[in-house]
């Protein structure tokens, strides 16, 4: 039986990273990794995947039409995962976010329907691409289906251009798979967390507060809820969908990938402080960012139905390997910053 070559953009990323790991341990494929190391980070951790020889890494910038010319093509799956996120990049560089996520998927997609229209692409959007739906309509459906309507709250406000673009390249795909016939799905994730996910999100952010044991500890947003799914179960989901000829038809799938529980920021905490058998003497509570959406949790309904998938860590057994991590693995760049509710 022939081997799957299988390409991820984004390869050295949080999701990139465990999707490699877990598709390394559960098929037989061959991996070419895509990254140019903007976000992506060349550690100890990445290094071991690159030792496969199964795995073979390239640093291409995909906002560079050359870039394309180094990809190769025949690839059964293509994982298109490469974007510039988190929460404080969208404030910091909004205008980088926009002309760095648009580039990429315009390109990547002309790249795909020339030498890989045989193959499927599976697309990262993500739940913030319909978080203007409760600011605009004063209401929004939780759980939320995927069917939502689709709305930029605020064109000012930077936290907004990273939904936008994700809109955007929803919009590309769905158009660019029916025009030329290729198979794809679409996929939406809800608050994927876990070991070597960055700095800049809820999770890690409080995790090194804990192992730093600041006192008075800050919690921004802390009635403000989010369903959180560990990053096993979100790459075995997305490697399920992929697999899948439920998503081959017209038009593409989107589905999301999630859990059903909601959990308070204040709950995710107190979790937190559980798990790390610590708690400060006091806490500073604090009104979430501007911007952040007080609740959200996706409808995964639809996933099930296609592929039998729902999540299997706990969220106290993901918190605990997730916190483990960071507390091993510190940023030496932290600083006592308010802590903003990530996508």
């Amino acid at each position: 039986m022939e081997r799957k070559k299988i390409l991820i953009t984004g390869g050295a990323g949080f999701v990139g990273y465990h999707l490699a790991r877990h598709l390394l341990s559960t098929s037989t494929a061959k991996l070419v990794l895509v990254d140019n190391l903007f976000r992506g980070r060349m550690d100890a951790e990445l290094k071991t995947v690159l030792k496969n020889s199964r795995v073979t890494f390239l640093n291409l910038d995909l906002t560079d039409p050359r870039a394309y010319l180094r990809l190769g093509s025949q690839y059964d799956h293509v994982y298109h995962l490469a974007a510039v996120n988190g929460t404080g990049i969208f404030y910091d560089m909004p205008h980088e976010v926009m002309r760095i996520n648009t580039a990429t998927i315009l390109l990547f997609l002309e790249w795909f329907r020339k030498k890989n229209a045989r193959g499927k692409i599976l697309f990262t959007s993500s739940n913030e691409a319909y978080a203007g739906g409760l600011s605009s309509f004063g209401q929004l459906p939780i759980p939320t289906p995927e069917n939502v309507p689709l709305v930029i709250a605020d064109t000012y406000n930077p936290r907004w251009t990273y939904a936008g673009t994700k809109l955007l390249g929803e919009l590309f795909l769905i158009h660019y798979a029916e025009h030329y016939k290729f198979r794809g799905v679409i996929v939406r994730p809800h608050n994927f967390y876990g070991p070597r996910a960055g700095y800049n999100h809820v999770i890690p952010e409080l995790s090194l507060r804990i192992a730093a044991r600041i006192d008075p500890f800050p919690i921004y947003g802390a009635t403000d809820t989010r369903s959180f799914c560990y990053i096993d179960d979100a790459v075995a989901a997305m490697v399920l969908l992929m697999e899948s000829g439920k998503t081959d038809g017209q038009p593409i799938e989107t589905v999301h990938i999630g859990v059903a529980e909601e959990t308070p920021i204040r709950v995710l905490v107190e979790t937190l402080f559980d798990v790390a058998e610590w708690r400060p003497k006091k806490l500073d509570i604090h009104e979430a960012p501007k911007g952040s959406v007080a609740r959200r949790r996706g409808d995964v309904q639809k996933i099930k139905k296609l592929v039998g998938w729902a999540a299997d860590v706990s969220l106290r057994d993901g918190l605990k390997s997730t916190f483990a991590w960071y507390a091993t693995h510190p940023d030496t760049k932290m600083k006592n910053e308010r802590i903003k509710v990530f996508v």
